[in-house]
């Protein structure tokens, strides 16, 4: 007679019948059939789930393949080579600036401008005066440097709190720009419609749609996720660059890494850029806004230049009317010549730096400072005339306030 189970009748004539089923086993953890039973179905479950992932991987794989075969396919658009000499000889030997003036340029054309620091240090506020001067609206100087007006639209991309930005902008623009603003200016609002290192055209056809020959990204971490990735770095760059070899000026506004708070000083390098190397690497200019959120006057350091280095500068940003100025706070490096026995390179980097032990590459940026003074007819040069002591640094006329005297 079968056994019943609970009540309902079995089919197990034993407890070594070969075609006993799991689910007619009593509940018996120790049951051995059961136990086999059930590992086979396991076995089964994985082995089926093995399958199902190697097939979405050879269908991608294959897919993959596909894409690339038929990217292979498309026809080669060779519009941008040119001949050695053309491209060697042909080309300035100077940068031409965008924003600067000689070869004291913050913003070289066919280069892009990175312009970064923590938060509430004026990143947007000077981004929008370039704005402005772009569109040749105002006087066109933004901190004392002029700036070239563009001749096309626009692209400003408010991907990081678009309704900050537009508050910003709010205060340095009046009603009478309406019609430029109207005609020439293109706000794209939020996260782009694809990452720009995952579709690298995706920059130069929005730049494309909109007849943009300026775009400002505000900022980098948002229109390319996971920016600290090298892959992804040079992924974004690589968007950059297709941009700008398109006739594209290109702005970033990007984030500046915290830091430390051991008393080891502040970092004014471009080690302290948030993400990948790539980004700075493929930039022609770098400026870091140096300074605490909501400081009204903070630090302009220029930390790769296209041609001369241009500062650091005291910028005072004024909250009302959203302009920047050059804030006068003491001395400059010409009237530090003046001082009694003349000045050093390590002295102007003492005081340039607030640093009593400023750094060797510091010191030398000031003495390329101090040598461009004398090919200005500024100061002279008194070589050092044994080996250890310094170059000394000379007015090369009597200071202006006394020259009658």
């Amino acid at each position: 007679m079968p056994t019943t189970i609970d009540g309902a009748t079995s089919n197990i004539q034993s407890d070594h019948d070969p075609f006993v089923r799991a689910d007619d086993v009593q509940d018996d953890a120790a049951h051995p059939v059961r136990d086999l039973v059930n590992e086979f179905i396991e076995e089964e479950k994985l082995e089926k789930l093995a399958n199902i992932e190697r097939l979405k991987i050879r269908a991608r794989s294959k897919g993959k393949v596909l894409a690339e075969q038929e990217e292979s396919t498309q026809p080669l658009a060779l519009t941008r080579s040119t001949d050695g000499a053309d491209f060697i000889f042909g080309a300035s030997e100077t940068a031409r600036p965008v924003w600067g003036r000689d070869e004291d340029i913050l913003w070289s054309e066919g280069e892009s401008l990175i312009i970064c620091g923590t938060d509430g240090t004026g990143k947007t506020t000077l981004a929008g005066q370039l704005l402005k001067a772009r569109l040749n609206l105002g006087d066109g100087i933004v901190l004392g440097f002029p700036v070239r007006a563009g001749a096309r639209r626009i692209l400003y991309l408010a991907c990081d709190r678009p309704k900050q930005a537009a508050r910003s902008l709010a205060r340095q623009f009046g009603r009478e720009d309406t019609e430029v603003l109207q005609e020439r200016l293109t706000v794209w609002k939020g996260p782009p419609p694809f990452d720009f290192a995952k579709r690298t055209d995706t920059l130069l056809r929005m730049c494309e749609a909109y007849d943009a020959d300026t775009v400002i990204i505000d900022s980098l971490k948002d229109v390319a996720l996971g920016i600290s990735d090298d892959e992804t770095g040079t992924a974004y760059n690589r968007a950059r660059q297709l941009a700008i070899a398109n006739g594209i000026e290109v702005i970033e506004l990007h984030h500046t890494k915290k830091q430390s708070s051991n008393g080891g000083g502040r970092s004014h390098s471009l080690e302290m850029l948030y993400g990948s190397r790539w980004l700075a690497a493929g930039a022609g200019s770098v400026i870091m806004l140096d300074g605490e959120p909501g400081d009204p006057v903070v630090k302009l350091r220029h930390l790769k230049q296209p041609m001369n280095e241009v500062g650091p500068l005291d910028i005072e940003h004024e909250a009302k009317s959203g302009t920047s100025s050059v804030f006068e706070s003491g001395a400059n490096l010409e009237d530090l010549l003046y001082t009694p026995g003349g000045l050093t390179a390590l002295m102007a980097a003492e005081r340039e730096f607030q640093s009593k032990k400023p750094t060797l590459a510091e010191r030398q940026r000031m003495r390329r400072k101090l040598d461009r003074l004398v090919t200005q007819g500024i100061a002279t040069k008194v070589a050092a005339t044994t080996k250890g002591n310094p170059d000394v640094y000379l007015p090369a006329r009597a200071r202006p306030d006394h020259a009658s005297a």
